[in-house]
């Protein structure tokens, strides 16, 4: 599976034949570099390192990560990352991996990244709780989760009880999304449907199609 990783740039819409609205999200590739290829004998895939989001002020990298860099005489990139890809693949160390020569209109990929933080979050909110009761009877406890034990036996809460708590933060992944745009200038694809994580928010793009 080729790992890219890249930038969510926010959400649009279009209307199909049938006049239906269809969700779309924006998502740029940086710009990648092969950091190295991994041939592995005994087993079924190869390792695959891949560097992205290239920079110009070495500052903003460490001298141990430059000096990976210096030693293959290739350009600084900010972000390292490695993937398990399927053997036979011809790339080099220095080589670039284009957007449009993976993808093309149709496939389907999978997007994983980090989901928009909602701070501290009641049940209801958080895991879609009814509440109690809004009528006679319920005081200043409407949206409360109700109890959380039990009474002597066993007389504990149990661990991953569904409580208030932090809500979001979390890496999820978003499968089978549809690739409906490539913008092989730009290196930005659009996909149907909605990916995790704020606009401006590093996302990997997974696809699985011949790697």
């Amino acid at each position: 599976m080729l790992e890219l990783v890249g930038k969510k740039i926010g959400m649009s819409h279009l209307f199909n034949e049938a006049g239906a609205s269809v969700p779309l999200t924006m998502l740029q590739v940086y710009d990648n570099c092969v950091l190295e290829l991994a041939v592995n004998a005994d087993k079924d895939f190869d390792n695959l390192l891949m560097a992205f989001e290239k920079i110009t002020n070495p500052k903003k990298v460490s001298k141990s990560v430059a000096g990976i860099f210096n030693k293959k005489s290739i350009p600084l990139f900010k972000k390292i990352r490695g993937s398990q890809v399927k053997k036979g693949l011809e790339l080099k160390v220095g080589d670039s991996i284009a957007i449009d020569s993976v993808l093309k209109e149709g496939d389907k990929i999978s997007v994983a990244g980090v989901t928009i933080g909602k701070g501290f979050a009641g049940v209801m909110k958080r895991w879609n709780f009814r509440g109690l009761e809004a009528s006679h009877g319920v005081s200043v406890s409407h949206r409360s989760h109700g109890s959380t034990g039990q009474r002597q036996d066993p007389g504990k809460t149990f661990k991953g009880k569904k409580m208030a708590g932090h809500m979001g933060v979390d890496k999820v992944t978003t499968k089978n999304l549809e690739v409906l745009m490539i913008d092989k200038e730009k290196s930005v694809i659009t996909v149907k449907g909605a990916v995790p994580g704020n606009a401006g928010s590093d996302v990997v793009i997974k696809i699985t199609k011949n790697f």
